[in-house]
C-alpha cells in the first residue's frame, strides 16, 4: 500500500515543492508625488503680495504672487500712448497718401511727390511696429512679475512674504513649491524574480485610508536598488485621487 501511495502522489509533491513562491496579495507602498516643482521668477524685485498659503488647491493660470509692478506699469502705460500716438500718424500718411495717389492718376503731380508719399506712410507704419513691439515687450515685463499656477496643484511651502526682495542670479530662489492636484504615485520594490511578471501600463489596485484606487504602472526599474543584499527593483503605480493625500504616507498596492 505504501509502495502504491508513493508512486501515485510523489510526484504532485514534488512539483508543488519546486513551483516558484507565488507572489504576495499586497506590497507596502509609500505615496509620492508625480509632479512637484519649486516655483520661483527670474527678475528681480520686491515681493509686493502672496495669494496662497501652505495647502490650499490652486487651478492652473491662478496668480500666486506678485512682485511690485508699478515702474513695469508705467512704462505699459507710455508705451500705449505711444502706440496711439503712431496710429493717429499712420492714419493721416494712409489718407495723404491716397490723396497723392489721386491727383497723380490725373497727372496733376509729378512722380516724386508719390514716392515721398509712399516713403512716409511706409515710415509711419515702421514706427508703429516698433512702438506695438515695444508695448509688447513692456506687458511681458508686467506678466514676469506675476508667478502662476503651471497645473491645477497643492501648494506645498510658502517660502515668500510681502516685502522680500529678490536679486536673481543665475539661479532663481525658490518662492513656492507645488505638487500635481489629482495625481499622485505609490512607490514599492520587487525582487527579480517578481518583476519580469510585470509591464508598463499595467493596471494594479492601491489601497489607501481605507479607499481603492485604480491605477497603473508608470514605471519599472532596469537598475537594482544600491546597498541591497538582494536584486530589489523600484516600481511605481500612477492613480488618481479626487481627495488630498498627503507624499510619504504608507499604503498598499494589491499584486495580481
Amino acid at each position: 500500500m505504501r509502495e502504491i501511495f508513493m508512486k501515485k502522489w510523489l510526484p504532485a509533491v514534488l512539483m508543488i515543492l519546486a513551483a516558484p513562491a507565488a507572489l504576495a496579495t499586497d506590497v507596502a507602498a509609500i505615496l509620492q508625488w508625480s509632479q512637484r516643482v519649486e516655483l520661483g521668477l527670474s527678475v528681480s524685485g520686491v515681493v509686493q503680495s502672496v495669494s496662497v498659503e501652505m495647502g490650499d488647491r490652486v487651478k492652473k493660470g491662478q496668480v500666486l504672487l506678485m512682485l511690485d509692478t508699478h515702474a513695469s506699469s508705467a512704462k505699459v502705460a507710455e508705451s500705449q500712448a505711444a502706440v496711439q500716438r503712431h496710429k493717429e500718424v499712420l492714419a493721416e500718411a494712409r489718407r495723404d497718401l491716397g490723396r497723392v495717389q489721386e491727383l497723380y492718376n490725373r497727372t496733376v503731380i509729378a512722380t516724386t511727390d508719390l514716392d515721398q508719399a509712399k516713403l512716409r506712410y511706409v515710415a509711419a507704419k515702421a514706427s508703429l511696429d516698433e512702438a506695438q513691439a515695444r508695448l509688447k515687450q513692456d506687458n511681458q515685463s508686467v506678466e514676469d512679475r506675476i508667478l502662476r499656477a503651471p497645473f491645477d496643484a497643492f501648494v506645498v511651502s510658502r517660502d515668500a512674504e510681502p516685502g522680500l526682495a529678490l536679486a536673481n542670479g543665475l539661479k532663481p530662489q525658490t518662492l513656492l513649491v507645488l505638487a500635481k492636484a489629482g495625481e499622485m504615485l505609490a512607490r514599492f520594490k520587487l525582487y527579480d524574480t517578481q518583476i519580469g511578471q510585470f509591464k508598463l501600463g499595467q493596471a494594479l489596485t492601491v489601497e489607501a485610508n481605507g479607499q481603492s484606487y485604480q491605477g497603473k504602472i508608470r514605471t519599472l526599474g532596469l537598475e537594482p536598488l544600491a546597498g541591497k543584499d538582494e536584486a530589489v527593483y523600484p516600481v511605481e503605480v500612477v492613480f488618481y485621487p479626487k481627495e488630498l493625500l498627503r507624499a510619504g504616507t504608507p499604503v498598499k498596492v494589491r499584486l495580481p
